[in-house]
């Protein structure tokens, strides 16, 4: 083999040597890019301005007992548990269309207590941490007033909306004490109390939220009735009026 021979040989595998090293630095420039991006999405919603908070609309619960997540009459003859999601958009339909219409005829007056329970991590992530932030406001005495904002915020399933940084700035909008909600939150305080409510939603049979559970009692033995999706409070009305009659009352 002469010398010219031999150089074009080296030529070409010098050639290749190249074409391989662009290409492991093509394939690096890739991954890294792909890497960068990923992240960049994935911190995104928590770097990004919280924006405007929607402010819920204000109502007066001075007049009624209220217990950390419940309202009303303990003794009242029919309980109402509602089983709901705080991304679901059929819950925010109840919230914004039945649930006041709802207190104002049968909790007010003594007929029901009417408690919200969540169903845990029923759609996602975020709806087991807004559960958890409603719970800590609970500490405070202001779940109603988180419950309330965090429905009136609602933006999506599982995209940001409610990122511990949003619902800190709806905690700091409700007027809690920044230090004590942080404290419950980091220590996951509600954590086993969202994830029990997901449990008791599955023994009652509970497939979608919202889902509402009437419990009461005929001749010593205790009934039930279920009422599900946004309804409207004609629906309710129908349904507490029915067991009223049953109890003869």
């Amino acid at each position: 083999m002469n010398t010219k021979d031999m150089s074009k040989r080296q030529q070409r595998r010098e050639q290749i040597r190249r074409k391989e090293r662009n290409s492991r630095l093509w394939a690096i420039g890739l991954i890294t890019g792909g890497v960068l991006i990923v992240a960049f999405l994935f911190f995104y919603s928590y770097l990004k301005p919280t924006g405007d908070i929607v402010e819920a609309p204000q109502r007066d619960l001075s007049a009624l007992q209220v217990d950390f997540n419940k309202l009303g009459n303990p003794d009242a003859p029919i309980k109402i548990t509602e089983f709901s999601d705080f991304q679901c958009p059929y819950c925010r339909i109840f919230f914004e269309n039945t649930e006041e219409l709802l207190i104002e005829r049968y909790v007010a007056n003594g007929t029901v207590y009417f408690e919200y329970k969540s169903v845990g991590a029923f759609i996602g992530a975020e709806s087991l941490a807004a559960a958890e932030a409603a719970y800590c406001a609970g500490d405070q005495g202001k779940f109603w007033e988180m419950h309330d904002t965090i429905f009136a915020n609602q933006g999506g399933e599982n995209v940001g909306a409610f990122n511990d940084r949003k619902l800190s700035a709806f905690a700091e909008n409700v007027g809690l004490d920044m230090t004590a909600y942080q404290d419950c939150i980091d220590s996951r305080k509600y954590r086993d109390l969202a994830n029990q409510d997901a449990t008791d939603a599955n023994t009652a049979g509970i497939q979608a939220t919202p889902s509402f559970l009437l419990t009461y009692m005929v001749n010593g033995e205790e009934q039930l009735r279920v009422v599900q999706g946004a309804q409207t409070i004609d629906a309710f009305a129908q349904e507490i009026e029915a067991a009223l009659a049953e109890m003869g009352q």
